[in-house]
């Protein structure tokens, strides 16, 4: 599985392959981490994911973790598609990702359908995945059958390329 496929070094997860989740599923919670992606980098966190599936469609959301300032998505990128936004479903605030092969601090808090995404302490996400008019999203809003669940494993969504992650901290909310 995606587990043995996954290193552990330094004390980083090397997460690049598969999605690697919690054994316990959250509601509401808050999870705070350090990240560091590699040139082109991309991987995603799998918020209330059901434990297999594709997280951004059977999970809540699934959370861009992405290299977008490198070359090769220049322009190629739809604005649901950068760092920190609910993958094809809301747009994220640019512009404060670190530089590939820097440590970035990330605190993400999930409240019923509240997302809130703080990165390196701006936050580039506030939205309510129920307030927002399913006409905006990039697919049809079939596609996302997990838009309704109210609870979920925590995980990384490797497309991979091996993106670190360590201090990984997460808290159920009450």
């Amino acid at each position: 599985g995606p587990v043995d496929r996954n290193l552990v070094k330094d004390g980083a997860i090397h997460a690049g392959h598969g999605t690697i989740y919690t054994e316990k599923e959250y509601s509401d919670f808050t999870v705070r981490f350090e990240f560091k992606l590699p040139p082109g980098g991309n991987n995603g966190l799998a918020i209330r994911y059901p434990g297999s599936d594709d997280t951004a469609y059977h999970g809540l959301c699934e959370l861009q973790v992405l290299d977008n300032p490198h070359p090769s998505y220049h322009d190629k990128l739809n604005p649901r598609q950068y760092h920190g936004s609910a993958y094809a479903m809301v747009p994220s605030r640019r512009g404060f990702l670190r530089p590939a092969g820097e440590w970035n601090y990330q605190v993400v808090t999930v409240k019923g359908f509240a997302i809130q995404v703080d990165l390196n302490g701006t936050r580039i996400l506030d939205t309510d995945l129920h307030k927002v008019d399913p006409k905006t999203f990039m697919y049809p809003l079939e596609s996302f059958k997990g838009r309704n669940r109210t609870k979920g494993h925590f995980g990384f969504a490797g497309h991979g390329s091996a993106v670190l992650y360590r201090n990984i901290e997460i808290k159920e909310l009450p």
